[in-house]
């Protein structure tokens, strides 16, 4: 999925501004340079002229903050680095530390959006990409999980 898409669920899924979406991006790194119009040119249609395409260091430093905000930083912990490329598979990642996720829940997620995942298909999209049974996280599960967590978190609204 395009960082824009993913940037589009979560802003819809938690009710976010954009003024939140550039406090969040700053929680992981107060000294990250984005700005509200940044975002919102990020949150415009795919044809709209002044659409911006996201890049993937706003994605990992915004995936950060959303850590930071629902689970708190840890101070005694040296900082991660940001990733370079954003996949789907660190996009599900970050958002199960967020939410602090569990498998239970993770299939749940799946279910409510009419798309159950085997325990074998979900452990195999957090491993490491080296190992043998890694596989990467397609878009339609990206954003079947997408919808199965608004739906979680918003209720059938």
């Amino acid at each position: 999925m395009i960082n824009n898409d993913v940037l589009r669920s979560i802003r819809y899924m938690l009710d976010l501004s954009d003024s939140r979406v550039v406090d969040t991006v700053h929680l992981a790194d107060p000294s990250f340079d984005v700005d509200a119009a940044q975002v919102h040119d990020f949150l415009r249609k795919d044809e709209d002229p002044l659409f911006l395409e996201c890049p993937d260091a706003v994605m990992a430093h915004f995936l950060d903050g959303l850590i930071f905000h629902f689970r708190g930083r840890d101070e005694s912990m040296p900082a991660r680095p940001v990733e370079r490329r954003v996949t789907n598979n660190v996009v599900l990642k970050k958002l199960r530390v967020a939410f602090q996720l569990k498998d239970v829940d993770m299939h749940e997620i799946f279910a409510s959006a009419g798309f159950p995942v085997s325990k074998p298909e979900l452990s195999a999209l957090f491993r490491q990409p080296d190992h043998k049974h890694y596989r990467d996280c397609g878009d339609q599960l990206l954003r079947n999980f997408l919808k199965g967590l608004t739906l979680r978190l918003r209720g059938n609204a």
